[in-house]
């Protein structure tokens, strides 16, 4: 006995295409979400790195002061990096091919 494939059923198929449209609208608004969370931490991010690091340049800067610099320039590049990370899901969604076949 050969079984038969039946037809989709067009109400289901019109949910689903719903659906994967609503989660797209919510992926976009995310990574859109991400990108200004990214400018908005970066900016401050690079003033703080710099003023670490024209104190690290400083020839009379105590040992002690030195320490304190160096460990936020670490910790600033520390940042960095996380929030390089999240360019990863910062990339638009594709639009899903919804063309019956």
């Amino acid at each position: 006995m050969t079984e038969s494939k039946t037809p989709p059923d067009t109400n289901e198929l019109a949910r689903l295409r719903a659906l994967v449209a609503d989660y797209e609208t919510k992926l976009t608004a995310a990574a859109s979400l991400v990108a200004r969370v990214r400018h908005e931490i970066n900016n401050p991010l690079a003033a703080l790195l710099g003023q670490a690091q024209l104190l690290l340049r400083e020839q009379d800067l105590s040992e002690k002061s030195r320490q304190r610099a160096e460990t936020i320039e670490s910790q600033a590049k520390r940042i960095e990096e996380i929030v390089g990370e999240l360019r990863d899901i910062q990339t638009p969604v594709h639009a899903i091919n919804r063309q019956d076949e």
